[in-house]
């Protein structure tokens, strides 16, 4: 408790994490602006059959923005999308790669790309959902009632410009905590939006105990499943591979600098949850598609649904691919190797400079290995079980990686703040340090 009543004490993290709750604050009030045109009451009860479908897995990515037909009902996924192709393009276009390369003014350009699609994108799935809702008339919302009053392009126009304003909006929200709050602001808004969804599980979950749906011997198998799923998480997300560094001895007058002994850290999963999050943006994709009556969607759609065999090994792939790709992207063995040259550095028994490049991507390359087969095997587990097995989880393995990877690291740099200013840690004087993935 001194230690959480510490973080008060210092003026500028106090400020930055109340920024960051009230921005968060603004997108769930966000969530209950309904789009213009629709009945949201009609969509409620069409989602309480939708859960382990592909418009359960979007309901649940924007903070069950879906469910409520809100202005939010695309959330942060256009975004991470444009994320995604951006750094595809930028492995194949060299004017993004050296644009990337330029440090912070490079970066602002492609944050700017990134914003540019982001609008297009949502244009593209607000059309879609636009389609999709006046297609809910008069078929699984027949039984309830009309979700769309008034069909037609009057409709459409307007639910394209509200989706695509909220999409914006969350987005900037999502830059304002990164710059003026505490963490990553997309990746606090995707927690923010699978959290909501935690009391109303404990509420349906209480209810199935009491009539007898779930056994208690049910319940507890899913409780251990789930603090298994969580240790496995943080110990992963923990994990790092030592390389031994040695600073080479050099005369500075007659002062005799260097000779100490450090080691170079390599996260196991460097990429973090940014694999399972492309995964899921790009399997979601499809199905945008298919409501626009792309040729070919319809079928792909189907035949990658949530549960089927196709769809988790299409899943696997996806996330062992962009744990790859992301990792090679953000992690240079070249330069690294280089700026221990400049520092006098070397790893024992390695030359300098090619050889250390090599010997690091090597190493990269193995524990990444381990870290995306973890990432693949916790991601898909309890979608298995849940599936196969009918255990009652109401959020998967995706989802519990997202919020315990992100808590790391939210945590990670109040503990940063902390430490600085000469404060003790959230783990006391004696707790080991609490590392996120920028560690």
């Amino acid at each position: 408790m001194s230690a959480i009543a510490n973080i008060f004490k210092i003026p500028e993290l106090r400020s930055r994490l109340l920024f960051s709750l009230s921005m968060l604050g603004v997108y769930r009030i966000g969530i209950f602006i309904t789009t213009p045109g629709v009945d949201r009451n009609v969509m409620r009860q069409i989602m309480a059959a939708q859960s382990g479908t592909f418009l359960g897995m979007f309901n649940l990515f924007s903070g069950g923005a879906l469910q409520q037909l809100s202005i939010f009902a695309l959330g942060i996924m256009p975004y991470v999308s444009a994320s995604i192709i951006l750094t595809l393009m930028s492995a194949v276009v060299p004017a993004l790669d050296e644009m990337r390369k330029e440090g912070e003014s490079g970066q602002r350009k492609l944050n700017q790309y990134t914003r540019y699609g982001t609008i297009v994108l949502s244009a593209v799935q607000s059309s879609g959902i636009a389609l999709f809702l006046e297609g809910l008339n008069g078929s699984e919302g027949g039984q309830f009632g009309d979700v769309v009053a008034n069909p037609g392009w009057g409709f459409r126009l307007i639910t394209i410009i509200s989706l695509t304003t909220g999409t914006a909006f969350i987005m900037w929200l999502g830059e304002q905590i990164t710059e003026r709050g505490l963490g990553n602001g997309i990746s606090l808004i995707i927690f923010a939006g699978i959290v909501a969804g935690l009391p109303d599980a404990v509420f349906h979950t209480t209810a199935q105990i009491k009539i007898g749906q779930i056994a208690p011997i049910g319940l507890l198998v899913v409780t251990i499943v789930v603090l298994a799923v969580i240790a496995v998480i943080v110990f992963f997300e923990r994990a790092q591979r030592r390389i031994p560094i040695q600073y080479a001895k050099r005369m500075v007058g007659r002062q005799m600098y260097g000779g100490q002994s450090s080691h170079l850290p390599l996260k196991v999963n460097a990429a973090g949850v940014i694999p399972p999050i492309f995964a899921s943006s790009l399997l979601m994709f499809p199905n945008t598609l298919a409501n626009l009556d792309v040729p070919g969607m319809k079928f792909l759609s189907q035949a990658l649904s949530p549960g089927d065999w196709r769809w988790r090994l299409t899943y696997v792939v996806l996330i062992i691919f962009f744990a790859f790709f992301y990792t090679a992207i953000q992690f240079q063995p070249v330069q690294v190797a280089d700026n221990l040259k400049k520092q006098n550095a070397f790893i024992p028994g390695i030359r300098p400079g090619k050889a250390t490049a090599d010997f690091i991507d090597s190493v990269m390359t193995r524990i990444t290995v381990a870290g995306a087969l973890y990432m693949a095997v916790v991601c898909t587990v309890p979608d298995f079980l849940r599936t196969s097995f009918k255990v009652p989880f109401y959020f998967g393995g995706t989802s519990i990686m997202i919020v315990v990877g992100v808590a790391l690291d939210f945590v990670q740099q109040i503990e940063s703040h902390l430490i600085t200013r000469h404060y003790e840690g959230l783990t006391g004087p004696k707790g080991p340090r609490i590392r996120g993935r920028r560690d």
